[in-house]
């Protein structure tokens, strides 16, 4: 019998889990042919999250075993997620979100594909529920940014919802880097990826934590993570523009040969000033978004910190 673990962050998701579980179950208990492991990773909540976990783990069953996992702070997402690849013990793994937009009911056809022998079962959203126009715009802008900037094939419109074999997970295990964008990760790994596309659910319970500021902050680790076309053009431009200067100061010189210099120009030589010293701010902020990374990776912290798993201190 094959085992199945389902993998689910949580950061204040006390009243999601209830409905979780509801719907969750009510898809797992229709597969008895598997064994099934759900584990939760408290991202630091500061509400009853934590408490619901111990109760679902406590009133587990034997075909559906609830396990989680108490970070000792919020450490994001990303590093919740690397929390759970360190700690699972299925054949394969699902990844999901606790509000309820990524539906379980598709946990079946991913399961499918999987045992007709792919090792990464991806799903594509068709639509993206309840979600403003502007986010929405701005998310599809992102996937066209950061494919068109890097060598690897970063999905367009495909979140964290998917199937992984366990060759999958411990390729993922190995890369311990604190700054993670682990959608870029999936991309990176290769195996064999199959598509299957669903329809985003809206969030039942609460607001989304993910505000405009930490997407923003998110699209640029994934920029910088994997790829250093910001660095790239940093470089073209400053190419650019030194040749332009270059050609400008010949033009200068010639009609000041010839027609003579009448000492005018100074707007001209504001708005060059100002122009220039732009892009060398610019530059410097890409170089320093770089340099941020590398000084957090030489300080060599683990990328997370666990206070608790399965009722057991650490």
């Amino acid at each position: 019998m094959h085992k199945v673990s389902i993998l689910i962050p949580c950061y204040n998701e006390e009243q999601s889990l209830p409905l979780l579980r509801e719907r969750l179950n009510a898809v797992l208990e229709g597969l008895p042919q598997y064994q099934w492991e759900v584990m939760l990773v408290n991202d630091g909540s500061t509400d009853g999250t934590l408490e619901l976990m111990r109760q679902l783990h406590e009133q587990s069953t034997t075909q559906v075993q609830y396990c989680y996992i108490d970070l000792s702070r919020n450490f994001g997402k990303e590093n919740a997620l690397l929390a759970g690849f360190d700690h699972v013990s299925g054949d394969c793994l699902i990844i999901m979100d606790a509000d309820l937009q990524h539906p379980p009911e598709v946990i079946p056809q991913m399961l499918q594909h999987w045992e007709e022998g792919y090792e990464d079962v991806y799903a594509r959203r068709r639509s993206r529920g309840k979600e403003s126009w502007l986010r929405r715009r701005l998310s599809l802008l992102f996937y066209k940014i950061l494919q068109h900037s890097s060598r690897y094939d970063v999905l367009e419109n495909v979140g964290d919802f998917r199937l992984l074999d366990r060759c999958c997970i411990n390729a993922l295990r190995q890369l311990r880097e604190n700054d993670r964008y682990t959608k870029g990760m999936f991309s990176w790994i290769g195996f064999r990826k199959k598509e299957i596309t669903f329809d985003q659910g809206d969030r039942t319970t609460g607001q989304s934590s993910m505000s405009y500021r930490r997407l923003i902050s998110l699209a640029i680790e994934g920029i910088v993570s994997f790829t250093t076309t910001p660095l790239r053009i940093s470089t073209i431009a400053g190419f650019i523009i030194s040749m332009v200067a270059f050609i400008y100061m010949i033009y200068v010189f010639i009609k000041a040969a010839l027609y003579g210099d009448s000492a005018q120009g100074f707007p001209t030589l504001a708005i060059l000033i100002l122009f220039l010293g732009g892009i060398q701010l610019i530059s410097l902020g890409i170089i320093g978004e770089y340099l941020s990374r590398v000084f957090n990776e030489t300080k060599r912290r683990p990328p997370y910190i666990a206070r608790e798993i399965n009722g057991k201190k650490l």
